[in-house]
């Protein structure tokens, strides 16, 4: 087992964890107008929904090593273009960060959940995201590839959690200090962009 690996996936994860994007702005907003209790369970909603794509990558991914090493290469391959592709899609944007407080409707814990499992399940970009970043960072010779898939995806989940109820947590102080810096916003936009590119290059890298 490979526990380099595994610490940097880590770190990878909970970096991008804070990269402004619609679920951490949208647990920030729940948390700043109704509370700490309404973030968390949304967190804890888009968390869920995390196990689904984590599923449908293990098993669909798995397969394909098992089936042919040129068609994993291309699966690789495919991710390094996506996650470029997403540097791009940032690399256009203007990097401003929006908090507007305005059209945000009051819900119950469990109503927040439900949308948080909802807006993660329904979102292809995250499976396609879970395809383009796992397969890189298998960690062993010894254990398969499903267990491997599974435990990037607890990990992936355990960071991005910790990450996310911080946002929750901390709402007043970070929105404060995005208001306060509006050029923070420049600074998380080509942080996104370095590692974005530092991913592509890392998962195109050959395996010692």
């Amino acid at each position: 087992m490979d526990y380099g690996i595994l610490i940097s996936f880590i770190g990878t994860t909970m970096t991008l964890a804070i990269m402004p994007g619609p679920d951490n702005i949208f647990v920030l907003m729940q948390s700043m107008v109704n509370g700490f209790k309404y973030g968390f369970a949304t967190v804890l909603g888009l968390m869920t929904g995390c196990i689904i794509h984590t599923s449908l990558v293990a098993f669909g991914v798995s397969a394909i090593i098992k089936a042919n090493d040129y068609l994993f290469f291309g699966l690789k391959l495919f991710g390094a273009i996506y996650l470029c592709y997403l540097a791009w899609i940032v690399y256009n944007s203007s990097g401003e960060i929006v908090l507007n407080r305005k059209g945000i409707q009051k819900k119950s814990t469990i109503q927040l959940f439900k949308q948080g499992f909802i807006m993660n399940v329904l979102n292809p970009k995250v499976s396609i995201f879970f395809l383009a970043f796992f397969p890189r960072f298998l960690f062993s010779n010894t254990y398969s590839e499903l267990v491997q898939f599974y435990s990037l995806g607890f990990l992936f989940i355990l960071a991005s959690f910790f990450v996310f109820t911080l946002i929750a947590l901390l709402a007043g102080m970070i929105s404060g200090f995005l208001i306060k810096n509006p050029r923070s916003g420049l600074v998380l936009k080509w942080l996104q962009i370095i590692v974005f590119v530092g991913i592509a290059i890392f998962i195109l890298v050959p395996d010692k």
